[in-house]
Formats: C-alpha cells, structure tokens, sequence
C-alpha cells in the first residue's frame, strides 16, 4: 500500500470512530432518559429523620427530578443504625448500580475503614460521588461559663458528652485531648446527639460536638449565649466561623498536627450524595450534571434557604480526589490516628 493509500485508510477509520462515537453517546443521551423516565429513585440515609442528612435528601428528592433526563419521581428512604454504617452497607452492597439508587452517608466511611475495618463492609477506595451539598465542619461547643477561649479551655477539666465511644464525637474529643493536651473527660452513652446537646445546658457536661450546619438550622443548641463554639474541624475554617480554630492549629507538632487534619478532613466531603460503584459511566455522569444544575437552581435555593439549608457545593469530581487522598493516607500516619482516638478511658453516661 502506497503512502495515499495508507492516508486514505487512516482518515477513513478515524471518521468511522468519530461517527461511530457520536452514535455512541447519543444512545447514551437516549438511554439516560430511558433510564429514569417513569422511574422512581431512592434516595438512601442512614439516619432517621430530621437532622442534616434528611434536610438534604429531602431537597434533593423535591428539586433533583427536575434535571435529570427523564424527570423520575424522588423518595427519600430511612435505614438508620450504626450511626449510619447500616444504610451505607445496604446501599453499596445490596443495590442494583442501575441509577435509581443514590445515597446521602456519612463522610466517615472512608475513616471507619482505616480504623476499624471489621465495621467497614464496603471498599471507600471505589466510592463515586455526585456532588457535596455542604461543607460539614464539626464545631464543639463549650459552657461559657466553663471557658470562652481556647486558652481558657487548657486550664481546666472539661466533661465531653458523647453518644458512644466509637462515634467522631469522642474519637476527636480524645484526639484534642492526646495531641493537643486539653484536659478532656469523656462520657460516652447518650442516648442520640440532642441528649448530649441537653446534657450540656443543664451543665451535667461542660462541651459536646456536632456538624456546624446543625447549629445553623438550630440555634437553640447553643442556648441563647449559654455555650460558644471554640474549636472546629475541617480542611479550612467555615464562614460561618471565621474566627475559631480548626484542630490542627492548635498543636506545633508536625505528626499531631498530620493526625488532626487527617481527622478533621472528611469535612470537605461533607453532606454530600453518592452513586454505586459499579454505575455505568454515563449515568454518572448524567446525573453529576443534573446535580449541578440542582445546586444553581434559584427555586432549590431559595427553598435551602428558607430550611436554613448552608449550600456549600462540589462537584463529584472534587469530592473523588478529596476521597483518594484521605484513602492514601501513609501507614505511620493512620498508626498515629489509632493512637489518638483511643477512647478506652471514657466514663459512662449515667
């Protein structure tokens, strides 16, 4: 074959894959809207109602429809237990990777698997992630009539609350306490996170914990100036909080510091919706798209404003790379975070 020849043949073929791609992905467009028309998707959480979890699903099941080819109906589907281990086990391993499955999980999971892999039945390593809602900065709040500053805290004994010592709560509590020195006594065994939000306004506890979005939606949590938020976690400070430290700024030791932020990252993944693993690519993507224009939609968020719902978006690319460098964390360092979190001193809530 002569060099024209061989020219022709490669212009030929490349048109041919060209022709043959546009094809392909208009199927795909057809399909997507195959997939979902006259369909119901389930959005999966686990965690009972009420809270941030079912705040975002519940948006998310009245404006996602909307943008997604097809417009299925949304429901929203409660499977709580194990502090949200249950559904996100349900979901990753009992669901078809069809599409009509989404999930909204706790962004521990990933953590879970690293420090205690016997509770972990899922791979985080595969995670596919639609897109975040919002940032999930824990902000630990403190009696004010116990410290009002950082500084004031590290000169007393403080009582943490805690539903139970496997929960973040008490795993960062005692990381503050290991790390950064603060003198901390945890109280494990509360009965759901509004009992240790009770549990330090009557002053049987001096300091609990939980995701600031939370406190946003719920003021009354910090009792009318009875308690202030004195230490958050997360990869940045909210803005909502501006002002209080993350964890690791509050040691000068490079490995405390390392196993602070490790434990404080999965903030940036957040209240945040995922896919099964095993979904064909184009789904995916399809539905990452329609997320995003979810989150723009003035209607969607007006309404989050209203549920005083904080809107602090990615993308589920964003939040994948977020998830591969939590996941690749160093054995010295996860060795070091075991350490840290040890709660086996923690008293019982009585």
């Amino acid at each position: 074959m002569n060099f024209i020849n061989k020219v022709r043949t490669i212009v030929t073929a490349g048109a041919v894959i060209a022709a043959a791609a546009t094809i392909s992905q208009g199927a795909f467009a057809q399909s997507l809207e195959e997939v979902y028309k006259g369909k119901t998707v389930t959005i999966m959480l686990g965690h009972p109602p009420g809270g941030s979890y079912d705040l975002y699903s519940q948006l998310a099941a009245e404006f996602l429809g909307r943008h997604i080819p097809g417009n299925p109906d949304i429901i929203v589907q409660h499977r709580p237990g194990g502090g949200g281990r249950k559904g996100a086990a349900f979901f990753l391993n009992k669901t078809e990777p069809d599409g009509l499955a989404l999930g909204v999980f706790p962004d521990t999971l990933g953590q879970i698997q690293h420090m205690r892999p016997k509770a972990a039945s899922w791979d985080a390593k595969k995670f596919q992630y639609i897109g975040r809602f919002s940032t999930a900065n824990v902000g630990f709040a403190v009696r004010a009539d116990k410290a009002k500053t950082v500084e004031e805290m590290r000169g007393k004994e403080l009582v943490v609350a805690c539903t139970g010592k496997n929960a973040r709560a008490a795993q960062q509590a005692a990381a503050l306490k290991n790390i950064a020195g603060f003198n901390l006594k945890l109280i494990a065994g509360y009965k759901g996170s509004q009992a240790t939000v009770m549990a330090s306004l009557r002053g049987e506890a001096d300091m609990y914990s939980q995701n600031y979005a939370s406190f946003v939606s719920d003021p009354g949590d910090l009792g009318d100036g009875a308690m202030n938020i004195l230490i958050q976690t997360g990869l940045e400070r909210d803005p909502g909080m501006p002002d209080v430290p993350l964890m690791q700024e509050l040691t000068d030791d490079p490995m405390g510091k390392a196993v602070l932020r490790y434990l404080g990252a999965t903030a940036s993944i957040g209240r945040s919706m995922m896919i099964h693993p095993d979904t064909p690519d184009y789904i995916v993507k399809g539905v990452r798209e329609a997320f995003q224009k979810m989150i723009k939609d003035e209607a969607f968020l007006a309404e989050a404003k209203k549920r005083n719902a904080i809107i602090t978006p990615a993308t589920g690319e964003e939040l994948n790379a977020i998830n591969d460098d939590l996941m690749g964390s160093s054995e010295e360092l996860l060795a070091a975070a075991r350490l840290a979190i040890d709660t086996s001193g923690a008293g019982t809530a009585k």
